[in-house]
């Protein structure tokens, strides 16, 4: 959009008022997509748990593939890996830390059995495509096309075994997933849709195009804008649910949507961005990656060693203790 160049022109301070304002659009367009989705898969009969489990949940990860989506048609790979690897960091660490600080995070036992170490798996396959040179034609360290077909392939299996597991449990269904969708007319439904689409590509627009700018006139590389403000403003939705869950004593949604929202970013989001166009390593692109990972296997080693099965304060506490040691670290060394 030349309108965006045009206004970036007149300083940096015009790319962090245009990110902000990227933000909230994009946020609410993701909000009038998912209710002008349910609404109109409501008149279809389609039940609230299916679209707690589809619409909703594709919903939450909406940000970050769109941004990624921008990203890889603009050609801003190092943005494209940091805008996933840096939402899953703050969401595991930062997320669940501050709501664990909060109220103890419970978990469910397909959370422990599952959803959690699908994230592990997710983390360190990530770890593995930047690190080793996958012999599939591939020419560079990276996420290549292959790669991002085998994560594709792993969220096909996620999703069916979602899907097989809530139909064997209906009761564990009645909780986290399911949202009671309101009766919307017709065409206020398709304007919502409509609308929501709209609110994503500008909103997409503007933050990557700002999220650019800004880093260029830094003089620092994409992947840091990538992983700090650009993550952090697409991880706002899980933060302020999952906060205000806690206050309201009901902190164990917060798990099943951080775990849910990181396992979606990784298979679906980065392997769509992948199998679209191949993303090469950046540099410190392991450091984040096995960050990512160890936010993942220090959630599951929280809820396995205690009889409550919970995330308790002092496994919040290290969560963020880990990020701030992290953020500070990626920042000392620019």
């Amino acid at each position: 959009m030349d309108i965006i160049n045009n206004l970036l022109a007149y300083g940096w301070w015009v790319a962090v008022v245009l990110i902000v304002v990227g933000f909230v659009v994009l946020v609410k367009g993701a909000d009038f997509l998912v209710d002008g989705s349910s609404a109109i898969a409501k008149r279809f009969g389609i039940s609230d748990l299916v679209i707690g489990l589809t619409v909703v949940a594709f919903g939450t990860s909406m940000p970050e593939f769109v941004v990624n989506m921008v990203s890889v048609a603009e050609g801003s790979t190092d943005l494209a890996i940091t805008n996933i690897l840096g939402s899953n960091i703050i969401n595991t660490l930062v997320i669940l830390g501050l709501t664990a600080l909060v109220y103890p995070v419970a978990s469910q036992k397909r959370s422990r059995d599952f959803d959690i170490p699908m994230s592990i798996i997710a983390g360190v396959l990530v770890l593995i495509f930047v690190t080793v040179q996958l012999p599939f034609g591939e020419t560079e360290k990276g996420i290549g096309r292959m790669g991002g077909i085998i994560l594709l392939l792993l969220f096909v299996y996620f999703l069916y075994n979602m899907f097989r597991h809530t139909k064997e449990h209906p009761e564990e269904g009645q909780g986290d997933n399911v949202q009671s969708t309101k009766e919307i007319p017709v065409r206020r439904a398709i304007a919502l849709i409509l609308g929501g689409l709209v609110g994503l590509v500008v909103g997409g627009e503007l933050i990557v195009k700002s999220a650019v700018d800004l880093a260029t006139r830094m003089g620092v590389s994409e992947a840091v804008v990538g992983l700090t403000i650009v993550a952090l403003g697409t991880s706002l939705p899980e933060l302020a649910t999952s906060v205000i869950a806690a206050f309201k004593h009901n902190s164990d949604i917060a798990l099943g949507n951080v775990i849910g929202s990181n396992i979606f970013n990784v298979f679906f989001v980065l392997g769509t961005s992948a199998t679209l166009r191949p993303l090469p390593a950046y540099e410190g692109i392991e450091l984040d990656a096995c960050v990512a990972a160890l936010g993942s296997i220090i959630v599951w080693m929280a809820v396995k060693t205690n009889h409550e099965r919970e995330i308790q304060r002092w496994a919040g506490g290290l969560l963020l203790l880990v990020y701030i040691a992290y953020l500070t670290y990626r920042l000392m060394t620019l």
